[in-house]
């Protein structure tokens, strides 16, 4: 697919690496729900989720058992989750559309997203009886409607749904600035744009549940279709001369990743650079097998996105930074990187 998906190690046990990924990610949630302006030690984080979940009654601060329980661990499961989705939009779609720049906003939703969410705000569409999360949702839905009536029936299917998402992007952005630059005054705009770059701060576990649902199920969706994932690599011919459904696999994992993608920028807002980055490291270590590929960005998506949420937390004193600045800045010198090693070794 590129030089930096053929590149690989020596040695790579991948599911040696799966596993071990998979078992650090705990070890990054309780950091994530230890670390803040009110340090709480991991014996401490421990007991308090298990007298929560009924199984200890151990004598501890009422201040520090809400901390923990209704803000940190809720937070930090979100974001995992959130990690762990972009991360597997982003290697599917790679894999689908076989460009190596693809990612979870390709398609337009994020701009969708936040077009529906600023008429929610500014516009006050719904007249209260819409959440900010749903008129998000309904405009990454009317985004990727957009995008599959542009791409559909015609020939040359991946160029054309590239295409098709930039256009739906460029649309839906410039309906937002419209109705930010004609509706907002000066607090409201930057209400948008913190929200437009990305927050879990008002996660709330209702949340967490709902999106560890949608990631799960669409993990178990993509497994199923890992080896057409695999044929999908030598072209939507060579899939097609396999025995691959290659209509009927695209419609269903455009439409997996699609609803991944909605919920999570519904959620917590545009988050860039985890789906294009984190799909890369994983080739890197695993390999380019799909059924070891997708386990491995979920686990390490996670772990990336829970420790962005905790430099996003703690970088400047007494205020909380935009999780999309932080993954931005870690993200472009890591891709860097590898654009640089994949020049060298390619």
């Amino acid at each position: 697919m590129s030089a930096i998906a053929g590149l690989r190690p020596a040695f790579r046990p991948g599911v040696l690496i799966v596993i071990a990924t998979g078992l650090l990610l705990p070890v990054v949630i309780a950091l994530g729900v230890g670390i803040g302006e009110m340090p709480i030690s991991l014996e401490t984080t421990v007991q308090a989720v298990t007298n929560r979940l009924g199984w200890t009654q151990h004598e501890l601060s009422r201040i520090q058992e809400s901390v923990i329980w209704d803000y940190r661990l809720s937070r930090s499961l979100a974001a995992a989750c959130c990690g762990a989705g972009l991360a597997l939009c982003g290697a599917i779609l790679q894999s689908l559309l076989r460009n190596p720049l693809a990612e979870p906003y390709v398609l337009g939703i994020s701009a969708g997203a936040s077009t529906g969410a600023v008429c929610v705000m500014l516009l006050g569409l719904g007249a209260g009886a819409v959440t900010l999360s749903a008129g998000a949702f309904a405009g990454a839905l009317a985004a990727f409607l957009f995008v599959v009536m542009l791409a559909s029936g015609a020939r040359g299917g991946t160029e054309r749904t590239i295409l098709a998402g930039v256009a739906a992007s460029q649309l839906f952005n410039a309906l937002t600035a419209y109705i930010v630059a004609t509706s907002a005054n000066a607090e409201q705009a930057r209400s948008v744009m913190f929200w437009l770059l990305g927050s879990f701060a008002g996660v709330r576990w209702s949340d967490v549940s709902l999106v560890a649902i949608v990631v799960v199920g669409g993990l178990g969706i993509c497994l199923r279709y890992a080896r057409s994932l695999d044929a999908f690599a030598f072209g939507e011919d060579a899939a097609a001369s396999l025995g691959v459904p290659v209509r009927r696999v695209r419609l269903v994992l455009f439409a997996v990743t699609a609803l991944m993608t909605a919920m999570m920028v519904s959620m917590v807002g545009s988050i860039g650079f985890v789906g294009l980055v984190i799909p890369h490291a994983a080739r890197f270590l695993v390999g380019p097998g799909h059924m070891r590929l997708l386990p491995a960005c979920a686990v390490i998506g996670a772990s990336f996105m829970v420790l962005a949420d905790i430099v996003s937390r703690i970088i400047l004193p007494q205020q909380v930074l935009p999780i999309g600045v932080v993954t931005a800045l870690v993200g472009v010198p890591f891709f860097a990187v590898i654009l640089y090693r994949g020049g060298r070794r390619g």
